[in-house]
């Protein structure tokens, strides 16, 4: 008489086969911060635009920063904006936050030269940061009347 005992493993009922949910769900725990990151690594959610008068509106995301949180760095001559948060703390209530408020730095190039970067304007309200770059005087389109 044989003692062998066989471990009953229940099937999941899936389209993809239960190899390929294992290795999903498998990855996903195993290696969790990996996805973490990857999920994430476009941190800031930013929205880039042209509003109605022409301008160049930048718009990010950052629920939970203070203003004093932010910094908005405009370089005319390199043609860049560079936005960043350095949300490090010293003392007792800093921890690492893996999705939200955390450190980022995120450089925009005007490869075209067409923004007045010197103008730009920005405004920090309910965890939306807002900033606002007129187009260049010699490339703003004149509309002129024909006799």
């Amino acid at each position: 008489m044989s003692t062998h005992m066989t471990r009953y493993t229940p099937t999941v009922p899936s389209l993809l086969g239960r190899g390929v949910f294992d290795d999903i769900f498998g990855q996903f725990f195993n290696d969790a911060p990996s996805y973490i990151q990857r999920s994430t690594s476009g941190y800031p959610v930013a929205d880039i635009y042209t509003g109605e008068d022409g301008q160049t509106i930048m718009e990010f995301a950052l629920a939970g920063f203070s203003r004093s949180d932010i910094n908005v760095e405009v370089k005319p001559e390199a043609r860049t904006i560079t936005v960043s948060a350095d949300t490090s703390t010293d003392g007792e209530g800093s921890r690492s936050r893996r999705i939200a408020k955390r450190n980022f730095t995120k450089t925009y190039v005007n490869y075209d030269d067409n923004l007045d970067l010197a103008n730009s304007a920005a405004k920090f309200e309910n965890g939306l940061l807002t900033i606002e770059v007129p187009p260049r005087p010699e490339v703003t389109p004149l509309q002129i009347e024909i006799e």
